[in-house]
This record gives C-alpha cells, structure tokens and sequence, in this order.
C-alpha cells in the first residue's frame, strides 16, 4: 500500500502514525508517546522529563496531549500514540 506523505517530515502537528499498549510501571516509555488516549477511565500517574509525577483522573476518550516519560501506576486503560 502507498503512503503519499512518506516523504514528509513528521511534526509535533502532524497526525501520529503508530500506537502501542501503556503498561505501567518503573521504566521509561519507549517510545515516548507525543498524546496519551484513554481507552477506559480511571487514574494515572504521570512522570515528565523533570521527573515530577502528578495523578490524572482520565475520562475515557480522553486525549492527554503530554510526552510523557513514565506512567508509574494506572487505573485506567492508556494507548501511547507517536
């Protein structure tokens, strides 16, 4: 199958092209997802680059535009999309 945009550059803009199942936990997400989506609502805690973690209540459908580092702990369901 073609893609007609191949040989764009991909910016924080653009739509993403690949997304991947949170598990939380203590190491790094990798990739760092450029959006988090809520799959089912609930909690969860965060880490950004600083290494400060805060608690989000999620809604489901919920889109957290956010490059997060870590999800530490969860209570929802979270999609990673880069």
């Amino acid at each position: 199958m073609s893609d007609n945009f191949a040989t764009h550059a991909v910016g924080l803009d653009a739509p993403c092209g690949r997304h991947f199942a949170i598990t939380p936990g203590a190491a790094a997400l990798n990739p760092r997802p450029r959006a988090i989506y809520c799959e089912a609502a609930g909690t969860a805690t965060i880490e950004d680059a600083q290494g400060t973690s805060l608690v989000y209540t999620l809604a489901q459908g919920q889109i957290l535009p956010f490059r997060a580092v870590k999800i530490t702990a969860a209570t929802a369901t979270l999609i990673g999309w880069e």
